[in-house]
């Protein structure tokens, strides 16, 4: 994993946000091309947000792809090029929340913060917690918080991530039992589907309402999907043309 060789703080940022609801392997190629294209946060910060989400294409969840530019574009514009090293001023940037946060304090800075996600719960599940039935993550960050090694915490992460990865591989995940977990929604047939798609051929030339929405499957998805999008700033409506911004 190239955040792993280099743990950087712009390379952990950008992997992590890559990273929220989509798979390593799915990620790696797209983090290579991404910091190919982009590769000092002041690259990324002086990009249209256009070429961001072209590159993110089919990683989904392209809001991810917004947060990130308006991150670059703050730690650029008000913290001369250098991401925040402290666990407040991490969640100052879009779409850093505590467990992002989190991961890049401990990955990046090697220190001993506790944060959650579905790898960190399949481990303490396995052990610390056989037999129960559903645990809050309050529960689970103050075992976490005892048990992590103040030391080495990077490693000892890293350990997690790779241990919970293979025992949810063995049929031993059980993020079912944590009230925090949600389900991920079939992408096949869903409005994200439909958002992926406007998206993509957004990426190749502009399009006017009708002439886009005789790609889009002839439902409700198509306007659900096209409002969120301009909603979000994710394209936009001039002289009756739809692109990317």
């Amino acid at each position: 994993m190239p955040w792993r060789e280099d743990t950087q703080p712009y390379y952990v940022l950008v992997s992590e946000l890559m990273l929220q609801q989509t798979q390593v392997h799915r990620v790696i190629p797209k983090f290579e091309a991404f910091m190919k294209r982009f590769p000092t946060i002041f690259d990324l910060a002086t990009a249209p947000l256009s070429e961001v989400l072209i590159l993110w294409s089919g990683l989904g969840y392209n809001r991810r792809a917004k947060f990130l530019h308006q991150a670059a574009r703050k730690v650029v514009s008000e913290c001369n090029g250098v991401i925040p090293d402290t666990f407040k001023g991490l969640q100052e940037l879009p779409g850093v929340g505590p467990n992002t946060a989190g991961a890049i304090m401990v990955y990046s800075y090697n220190q001993p913060v506790v944060f959650i996600e579905t790898n960190v719960r399949t481990v303490y599940f396995q052990h610390l917690f056989p037999g129960n039935g559903q645990v809050h993550d309050n529960e689970l960050r103050t075992v976490v918080e005892e048990t992590i090694d103040q030391e080495h915490p990077r490693e000892w992460y890293w350990a997690l991530m790779d241990y919970g990865s293979w025992l949810k591989k063995q049929g031993l995940g059980a993020n079912d039992r944590s009230l925090q977990y949600k389900k991920q929604a079939p992408l096949k047939g869903s409005v994200r589907e439909v958002r992926g798609m406007l998206l993509k051929a957004l990426a190749k030339r502009e399009y006017t309402v009708q002439e886009l929405a005789e790609l889009a499957p002839p439902d409700e998805r198509f306007e659900a999907a096209l409002g969120a999008l301009l909603d979000e700033g994710l394209i936009l409506l001039t002289d009756q043309r739809l692109h990317l911004p």
